[in-house]
C-alpha cells in the first residue's frame, strides 16, 4: 500500500514540478524525497545529524570528547518545563533554507525531506517510551490563515502517526502575536513569548507525557513557554522534538 501510495505522489507531483533537485536544480530527486537529490544530502556540512556529546536538557550539541552526560550552562541558568529537548540535525544553511522555503513561501514539497529526518531520528524513541499525546506549537490565527498551514502540526502529525502516538493541537492556543524571534537575543525571545500561549477553553491533562513538536530550536523560549502551559494543564512530563537545533 505504502508503495502505491509513493508511486501516486511521484505521477501527481511530476506532473507540477521537474524531478529535479529543489536547492541545487541539477540532480534528479523525486517528490518522496522532497525533491532534496542525495548529493546535497551527502555534501560535507549539509545535514550534520545530533550525535553525542550534547546537553541533557535543551540537545546542544558540542564538539570534542565529554564522555558523561552534562548540562550546558544555558540551561542552569533558566526555569525550564520540559524534561529534554532533542533534535534530528544540526540547523545548516541547507536545513534552515528548507525551513524557511517551506514555511514562508509555502514550499510544500520539500515536507517529506523534513519529516522523515523527524521521524527517522525520534520515531524509534517515542514507540518505546510510553508517550500519551503529540502536541504541536501553535501559530497565531492570523499568522496561520495567511500562511495557510502550521509547520508544527503537519510535521507533529507525521511524527505521531510513525510513533503510534495520538496528536492533540487543541490544548494550546497562541492568544498574542509575536515578533520574529529570529533578530532577537536569548532574554528578549523568553519576554517575546512570555504571555503568547494559552490553554484552550476545557483542555486538561491528567498526568499524561507530552511530546512537545516544533521545527527549529533555538534559545528554547517559545517550546518553554508552551511546555509550562502544558504543565499548568496536567502533564506529569513534556519533552521537546525538532526537526533541527540552532546552535
Amino acid at each position: 500500500m505504502a508503495k502505491t501510495s509513493n508511486s501516486w505522489l511521484e505521477t501527481v507531483a511530476g506532473l507540477f514540478y521537474p524531478p529535479v533537485c529543489q536547492l541545487c536544480r541539477v540532480e534528479p530527486a523525486t517528490p518522496v524525497e522532497g525533491f532534496v537529490c542525495r548529493t546535497c544530502r551527502l555534501r560535507p556540512g549539509n545535514l550534520r545529524y545530533v550525535r553525542p556529546p550534547f546537553c541533557q536538557r535543551c540537545g546542544l550539541p558540542f564538539d570534542g570528547e565529554i564522555s558523561a552526560g552534562f548540562e550546558c550552562a544555558n540551561c542552569r541558568d533558566v526555569d525550564l518545563h520540559f524534561v529534554n529537548a532533542r533534535a534530528a540535525v544540526v540547523a545548516t544553511p541547507l536545513v534552515l533554507e528548507v525551513v524557511h522555503r517551506y514555511k514562508y513561501n509555502r514550499a510544500m514539497w520539500f515536507e517529506p525531506f523534513l519529516a522523515d529526518l523527524l521521524v527517522g531520528e525520534m520515531a524509534p524513541e517515542l514507540r518505546e517510551g510510553r508517550w500519551d499525546v503529540v502536541v504541536p506549537v501553535p501559530l497565531f490565527p492570523v499568522k496561520e490563515r495567511e500562511r495557510e498551514f502550521n509547520q508544527a502540526e503537519r510535521l507533529a502529525r507525521r511524527l505521531g502517526e510513525a510513533a503510534d502516538v495520538p496528536v492533540n493541537a487543541r490544548l494550546i492556543r497562541r492568544v498574542q502575536p509575536t515578533r520574529t524571534q529570529t533578530l532577537l537575543s536569548r532574554t528578549e525571545r523568553a519576554r517575546n513569548v512570555g504571555r503568547a500561549f494559552a490553554p484552550w477553553p476545557g483542555a486538561r491533562l491528567r498526568r499524561q507525557r507530552v511530546v512537545l513538536v516544533d521545527d527549529v530550536l533555538t534559545t528554547g523560549a517559545t517550546t518553554n513557554a508552551c511546555a509550562r502551559v502544558l504543565r499548568h494543564l496536567g502533564a506529569s512530563e513534556v519533552c521537546v522534538r525538532t526537526v533541527a537545533r540552532g546552535t
